[in-house]
């Protein structure tokens, strides 16, 4: 496999993020998704960790400034990323998890692009349930939990299904095993949430 390079270290990826970001739940959907990353990229591609992990903390990065304007999500954040020495493998990364928006968009291809595009609004599902559950925690939630919650259209309304089931589709996932992959993933990082919040900072 090619040698991937973020142009941006962890530290400078973290400061851009903040530069941009100011509310605590992109910070932690950031963060959040982050460590999803380097989970599975200790499984798929371990030498390249870092680089999973930074194509998570910034795949939001333009979305508090503009959400208003879904289909040019990324497109802001590619100029910014640029700018502050990001690479353009960096920048192909985060901008094939808005493919859906944007068709003119590169669709994922490589297994770290197919993990974000699968995962991205799952970890934010799962956190949503999890908040609504009486120990507030990944560590005792369930498959049969989240299926429950995904069925729901009502609950997390934002939250694209159909985003999810095409990243299973992607990965060649069934969706019970996406979900259980990514519960796993967030168990690994998360048994207490807010001491990771705060670790993250």
């Amino acid at each position: 496999m090619a040698e991937l390079s973020a142009g941006i270290s962890r530290e400078g990826a973290l400061e851009l993020l903040q530069a941009h970001n100011k509310d605590d739940f992109h910070l932690e959907h950031a963060t959040t998704v982050e460590a999803t990353m380097k989970y599975f990229a200790r499984e798929f591609d371990p030498e390249h960790e870092e680089f999973w992990g930074i194509v998570g903390l910034l795949h939001d990065l333009d979305w508090e400034e503009h959400e208003d304007e879904p289909q040019k999500h990324t497109l802001f954040a590619a100029e910014w990323i640029e700018a502050a020495g990001g690479t353009p493998e960096l920048i192909r990364a985060i901008q094939t998890h808005t493919s859906d928006f944007n068709p003119e968009l590169p669709r994922p291809e490589l297994m770290m692009e197919k993990i974000l595009f699968a995962t991205e609004e799952l970890t934010g599902l799962i956190g949503a349930a999890v908040i609504m559950r009486p120990s507030k925690s990944v560590m005792d939630f369930t498959v049969k939990s989240l299926k429950k919650k995904f069925k729901d259209k009502r609950f997390a309304a934002g939250v694209s299904r159909d985003v999810i089931r095409s990243g299973a589709e992607l990965l060649g996932w069934e969706l019970d095993d996406l979900f259980a992959r990514t519960i796993e993933a967030m168990q690994s990082f998360a048994p207490d949430r807010d001491s990771f919040v705060a670790a993250q900072a």
